[in-house]
């Protein structure tokens, strides 16, 4: 499937905020000792990773990604 540009960028902008939150709950759920609020956040990190799959399978897919990735580093 053909994705525009500006879908592809916003999933990899979805991809990179989710990134930091499965970063930021795998980091504080090691701090918690309520086992209720350790359970919420291991559902968070559960339910993230399979986000992050969903993601990376969508940009896998996208002819305009190896495009991107060139446009992104001529940038920079």
């Amino acid at each position: 499937m053909e994705y525009a540009l500006h879908e592809v960028l916003e999933v990899q902008e979805l991809a990179a905020f989710k990134t930091v939150c499965l970063t930021k709950s795998k980091t504080m759920k090691a701090l918690v000792t309520d086992e209720k609020l350790k359970d919420i956040m291991q559902q968070d990190v559960d339910l993230t990773t399979r986000q992050l799959q969903e993601y990376a399978s969508i940009l896998s897919k996208t002819s305009n990604n190896e495009e991107l990735s060139k446009q992104h580093e001529s940038n920079h």
